[in-house]
């Protein structure tokens, strides 16, 4: 039998740390994805062929937008990873373990502990 008890002061409303930064990590990751695809995307509306164009020049301009765009994303230029931070921060914390400590208004946490009865 479960009974819910031990209201206790929670030490911070936020949630993990370590959640969080994995999933400011994921969220640049994903801007970083969106702009090589926005920048191959434009790079493919091309007016002509290069006249120095060879699949040596093509591969490193490929890198090198490739490291233009995950400059972008840790700076965050577009702003996707700030609005998808936004979104998802709220629900990192949320789990559906019935024996996790739940967060409740004002700071309190409630656990359950397990009794044999």
């Amino acid at each position: 039998m479960t009974t819910p008890i031990a209201l206790s002061n929670a030490i911070s409303l936020a949630p993990k740390q370590a959640d969080q930064a994995g999933l400011k990590k994921a969220a640049q990751q994903f801007e970083a994805v969106f702009l090589r695809q926005m920048i191959s995307s434009m790079r493919s509306a091309s007016l002509g062929e290069d006249i120095l164009g060879s699949s040596a020049s093509d591969q490193f301009r490929d890198m090198s937008d490739a490291r233009t765009a995950d400059s972008m994303a840790e700076k965050g230029a577009l702003g996707i990873a700030e609005m998808l931070m936004k979104q998802f921060v709220p629900q990192v914390g949320k789990t559906d373990d019935p024996l996790a400590p739940a967060t409740l208004s004002k700071g309190l946490t409630a656990s359950v502990v397990k009794t044999d009865k």
